[in-house]
């Protein structure tokens, strides 16, 4: 029904966005990678999916169609819905999930809540001959590996109190390296709840 939707970024939820274009306010459910390139009160373009349920209407946007895609393909999975698949485009990026299912990488997929073994087993074999092989070798350890000490310790203090870990590399990754490790992380709490 939507293809797109380009509005003022009003607020950012936990999980979901509010978007406003003409005067309407839509409520959107996305990624956290989505999240992270929001700013609030900014204009915005997602890519969006208009999914009809028993209990209710849901609107999902996202950054990239390469991420929309990926969405639409993981809800035909049998056991796997639109919270699910949300998830799994959360936990890990597009193209470490592509990586995963060309490479049978059960252990990497059921990083993600809500995905077992089973499921894991499952997305595999359904998409496996679905998606492209444009990825790359999976990227969630780089990050931490271009890290030095202080910004590994800031990286998992801030992971432990709630923060995911792509958002925390992203900002840490745009701070001053020469700053002191308790600015560093007070810098980058401040900008994760901005993004919130």
């Amino acid at each position: 029904m939507y293809a797109y939707i380009i509005g003022d970024v009003k607020s950012i939820l936990q999980g979901e966005v509010i978007v406003e274009n003409n005067g309407i306010g839509y409520r959107i459910f996305t990624t956290a990678s989505t999240i992270a390139e929001l700013n609030t009160y900014e204009t915005f373009k997602l890519y969006t999916e208009y999914i009809v349920r028993e209990d209710g209407v849901y609107l999902y946007g996202f950054a990239t169609e390469e991420e929309l895609d990926l969405f639409k393909l993981l809800i035909k999975v049998s056991s796997v819905g639109p919270k699910v698949a949300i998830g799994l485009l959360s936990t890990l990026n597009a193209n470490d999930i592509k990586y995963s299912i060309h490479n049978n990488d059960i252990d990497l997929l059921t990083k993600a809540p809500g995905i077992g073994k089973k499921t894991a087993g499952r997305i595999i074999l359904e998409l496996k001959d679905k998606i492209g092989q444009d990825f790359e070798l999976p990227t969630e350890n780089e990050g931490t590996n271009s890290l030095d000490d202080d910004d590994t310790f800031a990286l998992e203090a801030l992971i432990n109190l709630g923060y995911m870990k792509n958002d925390v590399e992203k900002v840490l990754r745009k701070l001053d390296p020469e700053l002191r490790l308790e600015d560093k992380i007070k810098l980058a709490m401040k900008n994760l709840e901005s993004k919130r």
